[in-house]
């Protein structure tokens, strides 16, 4: 009888055990962040030139991997400008740029993609605001240069995104130009956005 008493006790030991090495598997079993590239995305403007800029803005969202027409977007580009869904309108009297209904906000990064792996301190997050760019709208301060009508990127320049909804996302951008070519020329078709992006989904507070 003891000796039943103990092996079922021995038995039930082991069962725990391999359960809480079971449940630990999982809860140190990182979920891997996939790079996704985004070929051009057309961000087209009216205007420019010396005249007002207008046209709707390209809303995308980093969780569907896609332009969205609601509410629920993440970033948004128009010609070489780029904007967040969180905090308030540049142009209060533009009809195309949309309203902030999110709690986004954007830090940049100087550093390789790949490198940037921990989010940036929450006080250098920046939401667009009345006459302000999250990311500037200048050659040489946000992402890229402008030199000999050719608009480049800024290498090394990342960009951490709080999403709409609070989650994350971290962006760079390669090039401006239709089917992003190594050497564009003043005839390459232009404001489509070639960039890698990698979405944190989790609560983690790395990539």
């Amino acid at each position: 009888m003891k000796t039943n008493f103990l092996k079922l006790s021995l038995l039930a030991l082991v069962l725990f055990t391999a359960s809480c090495s079971s449940d630990d598997d999982k809860d140190t079993t990182p979920e891997v962040v996939v790079t996704t590239p985004v070929k051009d995305l057309y961000a087209p403007q009216s205007g420019g030139q010396g005249q007002p800029i207008t046209g709707d803005y390209t809303k995308f969202s980093f969780s569907e991997n896609k332009v969205v027409t609601g509410d629920k977007w993440d970033v948004a580009f128009r010609g070489t400008f780029i904007i967040v869904n969180g905090g308030a309108k540049v142009n209060v009297d533009d009809a195309g740029e949309p309203a902030r209904t999110g709690s986004g906000a954007i830090s940049i990064v100087s550093n390789a993609f790949g490198a940037v792996t921990a989010f940036p301190a929450a006080s250098t997050f920046k939401q667009d605001a009345a006459t302000v760019y999250s990311i500037p709208a200048v050659s040489g301060q946000g992402w890229y240069n402008y030199a000999n009508t050719i608009i480049s990127p800024i290498a090394g320049k990342v960009f951490v995104v709080k999403t709409h909804d609070g989650k994350y996302a971290k962006f760079e951008i390669l090039s401006y130009y239709k089917g992003a070519p190594a050497t564009p020329t003043a005839e390459s078709a232009s404001r489509y956005y070639t960039f890698n992006f990698a979405y944190q989904a989790n609560s983690t507070t790395t990539f």
